[in-house]
């Protein structure tokens, strides 16, 4: 289930037309920003493959084992240029992941957030994205969310997940990158690369000539 909220809108006693919610497979990115819309739902497990292919056996049927996200455009000036399409996307999951120590599973809770700007052209997304700490992404005429969302999800994966203690000690670590579990207790060891590297930088377009 999704819902739409969009900025500026005031509760009138004259009809308007009722505005029809975004599709977020089918997503307009640019009216979406124009209208300082939001659009917020979850997802189960099973509706993102991708990331199933990477949890524990089994745990993506479980009970609770879903995606809540939430997705607010806006217009906004960034490195001297205005209008630029910005999507802030909020994630929240609790992710099965088997322990590369015992094979047993383990609970990674993740709450990302997530900055997108959106440009005309994979050469300008280049250009800024190199300026800019956020992601930088070429606008298309419709881009699916729920990629996206799904994008995120592997991007913060664990190189190799593991228990802060195995195998009866406590079995949630916290979000990778965040302390001593995102590091070296949940196996983001120095000097390896993150198996969904490549993800990034296919996502924002062949690399300039």
């Amino acid at each position: 289930m999704q819902h739409l909220h969009c900025a500026g809108m005031a509760p009138s006693s004259t009809p308007r037309p009722s505005h029809r919610s975004p599709s977020p497979r089918s997503l307009d990115v640019a009216a979406f920003c124009r209208e300082g819309a939001s659009i917020e739902g979850q997802w189960s497990l099973t509706e993102l493959p991708r990331l199933v292919d990477s949890l524990a056996a089994g745990e993506e049927g479980a009970a609770g084992a879903a995606v809540q996200w939430r997705a607010a455009g806006s217009l906004q000036t960034v490195a001297g240029r205005a209008g630029v399409c910005t999507v802030d996307l909020e994630v929240h999951a609790v992710l099965a992941l088997e322990c590369q120590r015992c094979l047993q599973p383990m609970h990674l809770p993740l709450d990302l957030q997530r900055r997108l700007r959106f440009v005309a052209g994979e050469e300008e997304a280049a250009r800024l994205d190199e300026e800019l700490e956020d992601d930088v992404l070429a606008l298309s005429p419709r881009t699916d969310l729920r990629e996206l969302v799904e994008d995120e999800l592997l991007l913060a994966l664990p190189l190799v997940p593991r228990h802060g203690q195995c195998p009866h000690g406590s079995d949630t670590v916290q979000a990778a990158g965040e302390g001593p579990a995102g590091t070296g207790e949940a196996g983001q060891t120095g000097g390896g690369e993150h198996p969904f590297a490549a993800l990034a930088a296919w996502r924002k377009g062949p690399p300039r000539g």
